[in-house]
This record gives structure tokens, C-alpha cells and sequence, in this order.
């Protein structure tokens, strides 16, 4: 599938690519440029018992939980945003079951994605000496064989598949980013299959002119699909800024009435609309337009 000329295809087939049990990476970080219609699709499509890993986790962590798309998350973090704090309900998962909740570093994460891209078993860090966090991971003192330096080997993660959103992508799935592009290019090159959703696909011969922003090759891609406003309610650097008062409504909602908040919420946004284009429809054209000028204005200053 990797040397495919046209890797163009829907959400719902793309997610045929992901299996209950699979390990799932997802690019960007927090609430920047996360693969959230993808995301999303993999709960409509009711798989089950993945485990979900990403540098910074914002609220896709208590919607894998509650709807049991995911039964176990790997991360540095996890929070909504410092204005909202720790997600209510993936604290309630984690004091009842911390087995389910991963921790690693913000470095020692990258680290293992890095080890994963380059083919590595592991590779050697400073990060974690002295944390209690290592008691509870699976990493291993070692000592260098040059200075006889104590260092932690953390083990490459390799993901059955990887979920990246970007801006702008070809059919080969040759895909470029704009703004930070976090550990995405990791991603990437370590997972087995990768899936690209773009805000739009666009002509090979673009891309071959701009090809410096080119960050992630066509040849590690295995689908490519075009959803405008893929990471809404998220932000996406220069297209669109996170939508703040959705991310209120939603920690509102789960405030009052914990899971059944969240399931109530999955219904409102995954069940109800059947599709990730009619979840857009029911937010309204006049309100995605508001993000999208925002985003330009900010990158304009």
C-alpha cells in the first residue's frame, strides 16, 4: 500500500487499517493539530482495546475510555489546557485502575518514538534518573560502556499504525506542516501503517515546489484523506484556532455528569451525525469561518 500512486481514501476506509488491539499513535500535541476525525472514526467504528499514545493528551484520552475504544493510555500528560485543568473522568479511570495510564516523560517519550524511527531497540537517556516514574515503567538502568555514566535505556516504541493531521498533502501522501510539527515526523517513521488526514490534498506538482516543507515522504504514508477542519474543535496552525467556548461546553457537561457526560457527548458528536463532515454541519459554517479567521489574523500579526 506504501508505493501506491493514489492512497486517497475515506475516513471509514482508512480506519479499516486499525484493529482492536492495536498500538495508535496520534500526532500533534494537546489540543494543536490532533488527528481528531480520525480519532473520532475509530470510535464509530467501534474498535476496541487499543492503546492510545501521544506526546500531549487532551481530552481524546476520557473519550477512548469511556466508549472502550482504548483500555490503556501511553503519555507524558494529559490535560484539557491549563484553563480547564485534568480531565475529571480520566482521573476517576486512573485512581481506580493506574494500571491503564502509562506516564513517561516529555523527553523519554520522544526518545522512544526517535528509537522507533531509526530502528533501534532503545536508546539511552538522563531523563527519568531520580523520578519515582521509572519504578513503574519498563526501562532499565544502564551504564555507559565510555564514562561508566549512569543512564536510563528506554525502549523504542513502534505503533501499529500512526494518525497524523497536517495541512496539506498529495495523493502519494507526501505531506507538509506548517507550524511546529512536534513528534509527528517520529510517528511516522516508527508505526507500521500510517494514515494521513490533510485539511486538503493537493496536485503532486505543488508539493514538488514547496518540497522543503515537505516533513513526512509519501513512502512511509499507507492512506491519505482529505477532511477539512480534521482537527476541529482542535486548532490547526494558520487554518483554524482551537474553539475554546465547544472546549467549555464539553468540560461543562462532564463536570455535571461525569461518563455519562462523555457518552452523552460521543452521541451529540460521533452517533447522532453518522459522519465527521455532518459533526461539522451541526457546528455551523459561520462559527468554523470564525475560527479560521482568527487563525489567520493571529498568524498574520
Amino acid at each position: 500500500m506504501k508505493d501506491a500512486a493514489d492512497k486517497r481514501m475515506t475516513l471509514s476506509e482508512a480506519a479499516q487499517l486499525v484493529q482492536s488491539g492495536d498500538t495508535v499513535v496520534g500526532g500533534g500535541c494537546c489540543y494543536s493539530r490532533t488527528p481528531w476525525a480520525m480519532l473520532l472514526e475509530l470510535v464509530r467504528a467501534e474498535r476496541r482495546g487499543l492503546t492510545l499514545a501521544r506526546n500531549l493528551m487532551c481530552y481524546e484520552s476520557e473519550l477512548f475510555l469511556a466508549s472502550e475504544t482504548a483500555s490503556k493510555l501511553v503519555s507524558s500528560w494529559v490535560g484539557i489546557g491549563l484553563r480547564w485543568g485534568i480531565p475529571k473522568v480520566f482521573r476517576e479511570y486512573v485512581e481506580r485502575d493506574p494500571s491503564i495510564y502509562e506516564e513517561w516523560s516529555h523527553l523519554s517519550f520522544g526518545m522512544r518514538l526517535m528509537a522507533g524511527s531509526m530502528g533501534m531497540p532503545f536508546l539511552p537517556t538522563a531523563s527519568l534518573l531520580g523520578s519515582d516514574l521509572l519504578d513503574r515503567l519498563p526501562a532499565e538502568h544502564i551504564r555507559c560502556p565510555f564514562t561508566d555514566q549512569l543512564l536510563v535505556a528506554v525502549p523504542a516504541l513502534v505503533p501499529d499504525v500512526a494518525l497524523i493531521h497536517v495541512q496539506t498533502a498529495d495523493a502519494r501522501g507526501n505531506a507538509q506542516i506548517e507550524g511546529p510539527a512536534y513528534m509527528d515526523v517520529e510517528c511516522a517513521r516508527a508505526a507500521n501503517t500510517v494514515i494521513v488526514t490533510a485539511e486538503e490534498i493537493v496536485p503532486s506538482e505543488a508539493i514538488v515546489r514547496t518540497a522543503d516543507r515537505t516533513v513526512i515522504p509519501g513512502f512511509v504514508v499507507d492512506a491519505v484523506v482529505e477532511v477539512p477542519f480534521g482537527s476541529y474543535p482542535h486548532e490547526c496552525h494558520g487554518r483554524y484556532e482551537a474553539d475554546f467556548d465547544h472546549f467549555d461546553g464539553y468540560t461543562e457537561m462532564v463536570t455535571r455528569e461525569g461518563v455519562a457526560g462523555v457518552q452523552a457527548y460521543l452521541e451529540e458528536t460521533v452517533t447522532a451525525p453518522g459522519s465527521f463532515a455532518a459533526f461539522l454541519d451541526t457546528v455551523g459554517a459561520s462559527r468554523l469561518l470564525e475560527q479560521r479567521r482568527r487563525a489567520r489574523e493571529l498568524v498574520a500579526a
